[in-house]
């Protein structure tokens, strides 16, 4: 089934985990896909797997700092151009740090905000005139879990994925009537590079923790369960899908 054909795709955080898994998949589907990172050998190891694929004539690779406001402008718009549009513009990067909010220090928040909710922004910013000239663009943001149950030592993460939550549904009825969709996905208990080390402080509390394993399953699942999700949401199956979030968890914060 190739829901992306002929359809231009630019994914973030595409270097590792479900950005990486997203590529995958979209690629699977018949999209050409940009790929963006900050981490070069990320981003290598995705052309790769899509060279063995067979797939590597419909990706284009781009290092970018998405935190970065000249590093967006000038990567992200070459790459629009070469593309000649866009249709689909997915914000899978990311970073997750954990500390004692008492201990926080002003720096600390302002990696966490600055990567996750203004990096964000930056993309987006950077994709629309691109996604409204295509007339059914699409937006896919990425929240978390954390979002919305209560993730200890966590409040900077919480707090960026928070506002990616609120930022979607601003900008879903915003551009409602150009043919924007916008919608969030909220993943938890993904196995993935980000999750293995939360870098928790040492002597944490676990008891605060809560449920922690989903209910279906045996663990936590691998990055392509959400990416699967990305596909529909992205393509016309999710069409009547915007200003909204969807929780990929598994059962875990029921």
């Amino acid at each position: 089934m190739n829901r992306f054909d002929n359809k231009r795709v630019l994914i973030s955080g595409a270097g590792s985990g479900i950005g990486q898994a997203t590529v995958a998949r979209i690629l699977e589907e018949g999209g050409t896909v940009v790929a963006a990172d900050i981490s070069e050998a990320g981003l290598e190891l995705t052309r790769a797997a899509a060279a063995a694929a067979g797939h590597g004539d419909r990706l284009t690779v781009v290092t970018v700092d998405i935190s970065k406001e000249d590093s967006v402008r000038q990567q992200i718009g070459s790459a629009i151009t070469a593309l000649g549009g866009l249709d689909v513009l997915v914000n899978a990067a990311g970073i997750l740090r954990s500390e004692r909010t008492h201990e926080m220090s002003l720096d600390f928040w302002n990696t966490v905000i600055g990567v996750n909710l203004t990096g964000t922004f930056l993309m987006t910013r950077e994709a629309l005139p691109a996604l409204l000239e295509s007339g059914s663009g699409v937006v896919v943001n990425f929240s978390s879990t954390s979002a919305t149950f209560a993730h200890p030592y966590m409040a900077a993460y919480a707090a960026s994925k928070g506002g990616i939550q609120s930022f979607t549904h601003a900008l879903a009825l915003e551009y409602s009537k150009q043919g924007l969709r916008a919608v969030a996905v909220a993943p938890g208990s993904i196995a993935s590079g980000m999750t293995s080390d939360p870098g928790f402080p040492a002597d944490i509390d676990y008891a605060l923790l809560g449920k922690l394993l989903p209910a279906i399953g045996d663990g936590f699942a691998p990055p392509s369960a959400v990416a699967g999700v990305i596909a529909m949401l992205a393509s016309e199956d999710g069409s009547f899908v915007t200003g909204t979030e969807i929780r990929i968890d598994g059962g875990t914060h029921m």
